[in-house]
């Protein structure tokens, strides 16, 4: 048995999600029929996040076992053929210890959320931002995003349906960047709950928009309620950028 770990991008839309779901094509699906196709195999692909409907993979990580320990870039290119149809791409494969674990063996996940604030609405990037035409005080949302860092109760930035044991977390990093015309938030942590990052970036446009001061977000904060934070931002912008492990 041979433990390949994948590093793969993708496209969000038109997918349940990664995972395998009844109601809908996810990206998992897609990748375990592509190993089935190449290996002949009923593999189980692992993933380090199991990012929602319409969320896009710029780095998610995966493992798979295989019976025959093929060539790492055999392993790549056949995945590759195999799901040609679809916005899914295996960037590498690389052989790996079977103690490896896409999910556990992870120490830190990075998000990018990326805001179009601009009064035109996009063409190119059509559900690949979140195009907000008001404009949005940058520095302002930056000197409020600090009061996310840190160690802290996240209840009122988590899905009410999430099943996280604890809504406890520590939030990394929270920079927030002008890109030309998008707003860039860069969100770092080991994990998160679900659709934390999409809470908060929803609540930060409150505070662009001059409806909320740093003030009313540490008051959300505080509040551990979903009922006091902002709107969730739609998954068009979030992007899955990184997962660490400790060897690198």
């Amino acid at each position: 048995m041979a433990r390949f770990r994948m590093t793969l991008e993708y496209d969000g839309r038109g997918f349940v999600g990664w995972q395998r779901q009844d109601n809908g094509l996810g990206v998992q699906e897609v990748v375990e029929n592509a190993v089935h196709a190449f290996a002949g195999e009923d593999a189980v692909v692992q993933a380090a996040g199991r990012t929602d409907a319409g969320v896009h993979a710029l780095g998610q990580v995966a493992h798979v076992d295989l019976i025959k320990d093929w060539p790492e870039d055999t392993v790549r290119d056949a995945l590759n053929f195999h799901m040609k149809e679809y916005a899914v791409s295996v960037l590498t494969a690389k052989a790996v210890d079977e103690d490896f674990h896409a999910r556990f063996s992870a120490v830190s996940r990075r998000y990018l959320y990326r805001i179009l604030n601009r009064r035109p609405p996009p063409t190119l990037d059509g559900g690949m931002v979140w195009w907000v035409p008001a404009a949005l005080d940058v520095p302002a949302m930056a000197e409020a995003a600090r009061v996310l860092i840190g160690h802290h109760d996240f209840t009122s930035f988590r899905a009410t349906h999430c099943q996280a044991k604890s809504p406890v977390k520590t939030l990394d990093s929270l920079d927030i960047t002008q890109v030309g015309q998008e707003i860039h938030f860069d969100v770092g942590a080991r994990s998160f709950l679900h659709h934390q990052v999409r809470n908060m970036v929803g609540s930060l446009r409150w505070v662009g928009e001059g409806r909320w001061t740093a003030k009313d977000l540490q008051a959300a904060l505080d509040a551990r309620d979903r009922a006091a934070g902002g709107p969730t931002a739609p998954p068009d912008g979030l992007y899955l950028t990184h997962v660490g492990y400790p060897e690198a």
